[in-house]
């Protein structure tokens, strides 16, 4: 991670960690970056979520691409995978989204796609930051060198096309509840679903600029699960503000998160012969009743670190063709190189139209290990994790849970925090090896 930018862009509260001033000097180094080299211009699509900031920053990027420049295509309001989609399928040198995903309206962050439609690489990065540091100069264009602005919706509409083409059959009679938390799908999620058919009930499709998120979408599951259960639906997913991940919710309301998802998917793979190096990629958060279920369908698994990064890149460097997190960013690498919340949903609209089954049937062989994790705050991060006596007693607890659970100890990596996370049988079995640990943690005077 570097000064600015994080795992998922430069994210932060605008105009306070975030401001038009960065948004600028991004625009202005890339639009110089990508056209150095080139004797035609460079081309730039910009794609932005309903944060009433998101506006601003679009402006202030255009301003500073244009001014070293750059061609600039506007997508408007649409999703972080539809720029990734767009990105990767036409002649664009770049791409930049500007959302803070499933943080709260008054942040946001700029998120920047190289031209494969992945996540920047880092060397690219640390460039940008060196000249928002002022490290680099950066020449201005001049005359005909100067950029301009395209409206370029008709590549957001194409991204629509390409999901519609993705589904296998019709949603014809299926209750279908969309939760859009009034973000970026909020027009083309329904767009999708009522083209294949589906009765479309939608919620939390009426963004103001300030409702992203609020009591809504993917981290708010619970409005969705009330609402599917009161119109008798049958099947929901909600998504965060830039539409890369999605939770469904079943036909009793019962909540399936990214481990389901990734259970369903990597057993209809597998049933298939088509579960590339019969291998699953998840995130060392994955519960432990999923690696149970796939144990017990013979289906091998990798974890990496927590960031739906990590994911791609181990899917990218094995050929894996699934992988995701707890919190719903799947990526299925056969048709995106994101995770894209509205790719997901139709895939889990697959499985329940191929096999014949409801999203509760499909789900059911998977037993959820209650988890409880608590959040300790200590004075650093790696004398607490390397204390002898702390790993003596994170040993102890693995030791004594054996194949009946497991124990997590990591650091945050945006907090001074220790993150201690159990999973067992019970609640309070969890509670009791959780507090054993930081009971240590505590006696060993690491705490603030």
């Amino acid at each position: 991670m570097g000064k600015y930018f994080g795992t998922d862009g430069f994210r932060g509260e605008a105009n306070v960690d975030l401001t038009v001033e960065h948004a600028y000097q991004v625009g202005r180094f890339l639009g110089w970056y990508y056209g150095k080299d080139k004797k035609e211009k460079c081309k730039v699509v910009i794609g932005k979520d309903t944060r009433r900031s998101s506006y601003m920053f679009e402006y202030s990027l255009v301003a500073g691409l244009t001014a070293s420049g750059a061609d600039v295509y506007l997508l408007h309001v649409t999703t972080t995978p539809s720029v990734s989609y767009v990105v990767r399928t036409e002649d664009f040198d770049c791409g930049i989204m500007i959302s803070a995903s499933h943080n709260p309206y008054y942040d946001n962050g700029i998120k920047l796609i190289n031209s494969k439609g992945e996540k920047m690489d880092e060397e690219t990065i640390l460039k940008v930051e060196d000249y928002i540091d002022g490290k680099i100069e950066v020449p201005m264009a001049v005359r005909d060198q100067i950029g301009c602005t395209v409206d370029y919706s008709a590549g957001r509409n194409r991204y629509i096309g390409y999901l519609i083409s993705l589904a296998t059959r019709s949603y014809k009679n299926i209750k279908v509840g969309l939760d859009c938390a009034n973000g970026s799908s909020w027009m083309i999620a329904k767009s999708v679903f009522d083209a294949l058919g589906a009765k479309t009930y939608v919620i939390n499709a009426e963004p103001d600029g300030l409702n992203i998120n609020m009591n809504a979408g993917s981290t708010h599951i619970e409005v969705l699960q009330n609402f599917v259960k009161e119109n008798q639906l049958d099947v929901g997913f909600a998504f965060d503000g830039d539409a890369d991940r999605c939770i469904a919710v079943d036909e009793n309301g019962n909540v399936v998160d990214g481990d389901l998802i990734l259970y369903v998917y990597g057993r209809y793979l597998k049933e298939k012969g088509a579960l590339r190096n019969n291998t699953v990629v998840t995130t060392i958060m994955s519960n432990f009743g999923l690696y149970k279920a796939f144990d017990e369908l013979g289906i091998d698994y990798e974890k990496t670190q927590v960031g739906d990064k990590y994911v791609y890149e181990n899917m990218v460097k094995n050929g894996h063709r699934i992988g995701g997190e707890q919190s719903g960013h799947i990526i299925f690498s056969k048709y995106a190189t994101t995770g894209d919340g509205i790719l997901t949903a139709i895939k889990m609209m697959e499985v329940m139209l191929e096999k014949k089954s409801s999203l509760a049937t499909l789900t059911s062989p998977v037993r959820i290990y209650p988890q409880v994790l608590k959040n300790v705050r200590v004075k650093s991060k790696p004398e607490a994790q390397n204390d002898a006596d702390v790993q003596a007693a994170v040993k102890q607890v693995a030791e004594t849970l054996g194949s009946t659970g497991r124990i997590l100890v990591r650091e945050s990596g945006t907090e001074p925090v220790i993150r201690v996370m159990v999973e067992a049988e019970t609640e309070k079995e969890c509670e009791k090896y959780v507090d054993s640990v930081i009971d240590v943690i505590k006696e060993k005077g690491h705490c603030e």
